[in-house]
């Protein structure tokens, strides 16, 4: 292979802002490809004075002659991808044009949806904090070897595979719910609006819609594509919702860390080049599970407001805490992270003093590793002079205040890779590279 597989990805709990970064970088990508995840990682992209999310899509689909790949580590949702494409459509963009997808990549089954509003129903307080899009039970489905894939949707038996299917899945839902006293129609019409019945004649139509794109063979397709281009590569979610490496079980279904481009693209671990990790100056999180650095106060709420941290698929308000520097270090290491991008430093701009969570104490022992179970970690900070000064207009690394600079520096020496870029704004032009 003549050219590399470059790759961005999030470093903590999802959400630092990744779809700005790989819309900002595509511009040198002629090929930007999805490798892992589903239709509840919402990218955040904003230019020319508008605002977008895209969920199944790259987010390169924006950038004229830009090839988009979704892998077959995705599981796609034909209905919401059609939704998607309509979206996209509407700014003058032809999708099918732009879009090639993997015919390895899974598909998410109306029934799949259900099984998961079933199964969060029924774990009462021990449920996992899922966005109900169906990403685990089709993930289960693919590893149990019972899955549908979009290569399917091209045989002339796929509508009697979709009926068996769901009929094995009815039959599990019909199980849990009664044993957790849940009606199964209130659950239907909480998850689609509609019946199921009706939900599922809409993925059918969604399903000739799906089959207008490319159904390529992603490996040779990808391997052709590096004989002439470079490619990015972009994760969904975050690092430390690895379902290996991250704070399981709190985590998604997926290898969000640099080792799934491998498989979800079907590429040589010496075709990965350089490794872009994007991280917030502060951390947040949705749904359950451990947060060490979380602010249950004021400050988190403060943090929550600047920073607008709310989802941009289901609209949850996320948890808010100061920036953990042991979980971002654990997480260049897992990824081999080459180039450091931090994201919304000017959120913290109106704070006097700013923490930085620099070591935990883990049963009474201070350490500077994940330990087995993040819920056992107790921050230890470290506190630093804030800047309190308007950051937004700086254009330049020489335009910031030396309180800023200083902070980025002790980033830089704990972690041991440089920050590469800094954002200060949700808009293209508002990034400093250095």
């Amino acid at each position: 292979m003549k050219n590399k597989v470059d790759v961005v990805l999030g470093l903590q709990w999802g959400d630092e802002g990744k779809g700005k970064i790989v819309d900002v970088l595509a511009a040198a990508y002629p090929a930007v490809a999805r490798f892992q995840g589903g239709p509840n990682a919402g990218h955040s992209l904003q230019f020319d004075g508008k605002s977008f999310v895209v969920r199944s899509i790259p987010s390169g689909i924006f950038r004229e002659g830009s090839e988009n790949i979704i892998g077959n580590g995705v599981v796609l949702d034909p209905l919401a991808f059609r939704e998607e494409c309509r979206s996209v459509a509407a700014m003058g963009i032809v999708p099918e044009k732009r879009i090639a997808i993997s015919t390895k990549a899974h598909l998410i089954l109306p029934t799949h949806r259900l099984l998961d509003a079933v199964k969060e129903a029924a774990a009462g307080k021990g449920k996992i904090g899922s966005t109900l899009k169906g990403i685990g039970p089709a993930y289960t489905d693919k590893i149990s070897r019972q899955g549908l894939r979009t290569g399917d949707c091209l045989t002339p038996g796929f509508v009697q595979k979709f009926g068996e299917h769901t009929a094995k899945h009815l039959e599990t839902i019909k199980l849990i719910a009664e044993g957790a006293g849940l009606d199964i129609p209130a659950l239907e019409d909480k998850v689609f609006g509609c019946s199921l019945a009706q939900y599922t004649a809409s993925w059918l139509e969604a399903v000739e819609f799906l089959k207008g794109f490319r159904l390529v063979n992603c490996e040779y397709f990808v391997s052709s594509l590096l004989e002439r281009t470079p490619l990015l590569a972009e994760g969904a979610q975050g690092s430390l919702l690895d379902i290996d490496y991250g704070s399981y079980p709190f985590v998604t279904s997926s290898n969000t860390t640099c080792g799934g481009v491998c498989t979800g693209l079907g590429v040589p671990p010496s075709a990965v080049g350089k490794v872009f990790g994007i991280f917030k100056a502060y951390c947040t999180r949705v749904g359950s599970g451990p947060f060490p650095t979380e602010l249950n106060d004021s400050t988190g709420e403060e943090l929550r407001r600047i920073g607008h941290e709310f989802g941009a698929v289901t609209g949850r308000p996320r948890r808010t805490g100061w920036l953990d520097l042991v979980a971002l270090k654990y997480s260049v290491m897992v990824n081999g992270v080459t180039h450091l991008i931090m994201m919304k430093s000017d959120c913290l701009d109106t704070f006097s003093a700013i923490k930085a969570c620099t070591s935990y104490k883990v049963k009474g022992v201070v350490t500077e590793e994940l330990p087995f179970d993040l819920a056992d970690a107790e921050p230890v900070y470290t506190e630093f002079p804030g800047w309190q000064q308007d950051l937004t207009g700086a254009r330049s690394f020489s335009e910031l205040p030396a309180r800023f600079t200083e902070y980025i520096d002790f980033i830089e020496g704990y972690i041991g890779v440089p920050v590469k870029i800094i954002s200060l704004g949700p808009d293209r032009e508002a990034t400093i590279e250095r």
